[in-house]
């Protein structure tokens, strides 16, 4: 985007172009360019192909039903929790700013995130990574962290894990064998999960994006909208409506003929470099289509991924309530510091109390998910406790910071306008 803008501004400030009466519309395009980027073609991404022959799918095992409620980390989980928010405090939380200006991540932070091995807790010893049993809680803790350092980075740090975790889920033996082996070496590719749109009322579950079959497979058409990195993705995981059966999940690689994108920065989430897909008579092969179109697994991706935003937003929560308590303690109004008022004690109080009951909820949530018992009700409970509290409590991290919560000298402002994303995003994060 960058030389076609600069080749774009010297052509506007041709003498040929002037003579030709043609500044005006050529100048138009190049501020049309710089607010909105330009449609271009995905990402020229590697080549998937089989390193292994499968002879079946390979998948996690529930983790053990120990009969007790217990969500207290386990020392492994203790381990992996430490490393992330340490990772999250000094290499995230301090490129927030940048990210948030530039919209995209730093040079080499997402690479040097990819080093962690996030996707690896989620993909089987079998295929190269480091899994036994399903880690929703583990998964929870990690997005959660992240949130801590920033949201929207959070998010492209995550957005590979959500195709490989899905994969492993619901890939079958070739689509495992295709894929997965990328995500497990050192250059993991950027990957995301799209099921977002852009429509009014958006429902994950009557996608406007439609699929229907051809003599060779599918053919695919619609618009996916925020979709995380989407203009450095080399693989998608679409939603689509596809004829006949409902809405199913198929693998789409940025390579496709067919497949482009453009830039779509929002108010939040703009480290996350989020754009739009654009799916024009995108053919593909029937082994495209992931979970064989069922669609209780499309439903179990919707929930997942829903009980991963929730994580994001405890996160999130969670630094706004560490910047503001320090903050009205230390802040100092007719001789005292402001936390002495009822008003501001009770609101950081209140902050407090709705965070506890968001992350008691939502790893709730998770624990049943990863044992295989039913978690549908705890989901939603989590959904609407991080939409509603999430952006109640960026809220009120703005307002005790007074006329600081306006300026992006302190991050309140920042974290209210990711929180923002929470009720209405879908996709992108997986558990």
């Amino acid at each position: 985007m960058g030389l076609g803008l600069s080749a774009l501004t010297r052509l506007a400030g041709s003498k040929v172009i002037e003579r030709a009466g043609l500044r005006k519309p050529v100048q138009n395009l190049v501020s049309a360019g710089t607010r909105n980027g330009f449609r271009v073609a995905g990402a020229a991404g590697r080549t998937f192909k089989s390193a292994q022959k499968l002879g079946k799918p390979a998948r996690l095992a529930p983790a053990e039903d120990t009969g007790l409620f217990d969500l207290t980390p386990s020392e492994d989980q203790q381990l992996i929790v430490e490393t992330v928010t340490e990772f999250a405090a000094e290499q995230l939380r301090p490129a927030a700013a940048d990210a948030d200006a530039k919209l995209q991540a730093p040079g080499g932070l997402l690479s040097r995130a990819a080093e962690l091995g996030i996707t690896l807790v989620g993909i089987p010893e079998e295929l190269g990574g480091v899994g036994t049993e399903r880690s929703v809680v583990t998964n929870a803790l990690v997005a959660e962290a992240l949130a801590h350092g920033d949201l929207g980075l959070a998010v492209a740090v995550l957005a590979p894990s959500a195709v490989s975790t899905a994969l492993v889920s619901y890939g079958d033996e070739q689509q495992q064998a295709d894929y997965l082996p990328a995500f497990v070496g050192e250059n993991v590719p950027a990957a995301a999960l799209a099921l977002q749109e852009r429509t009014a009322l958006f429902d994950p579950f009557k996608p406007a994006t439609k699929a229907r079959r051809t003599p060779k497979g599918y053919q695919l058409d619609g618009v996916k909208s925020l979709v995380p990195r989407a203009a450095d993705a080399e693989l998608f995981i679409v939603s689509a409506d596809l004829e006949g059966r409902g809405t199913a999940l198929f693998l789409v690689e940025s390579s496709n003929s067919g497949v482009t994108i453009e830039s779509e920065p929002a108010m939040g989430l703009r480290g996350a470099a989020t754009g739009k897909l654009h799916l024009e008579k995108v053919a593909l092969p029937a082994g495209a289509l992931l979970g064989g179109g069922k669609a209780e697994v499309f439903t179990e991706v919707v929930r997942l991924s829903r009980l991963g935003w929730a994580a994001l937003a405890a996160g999130t929560a969670k630094a706004v309530l560490d910047y503001v308590v320090p903050y009205v303690n230390e802040r100092k109004a007719f001789g005292e510091p402001v936390s002495h008022r009822q008003a501001v004690a009770f609101s950081v109080a209140d902050i407090a109390i709705e965070l506890e009951g968001l992350r008691l909820v939502t790893l709730r949530a998770a624990s049943r998910a990863e044992q295989g018992k039913p978690y549908a009700r705890e989901v939603a409970l989590a959904r609407k406790l991080a939409a509603d509290k999430g952006m109640q409590i960026g809220s009120a991290g703005v307002q005790l910071l007074g006329g600081h919560g306006f300026v992006k000298e302190h991050p309140v402002e920042r974290w209210y306008r990711d929180l923002r994303a929470i009720g209405v995003m879908e996709g992108a994060v997986l558990l």
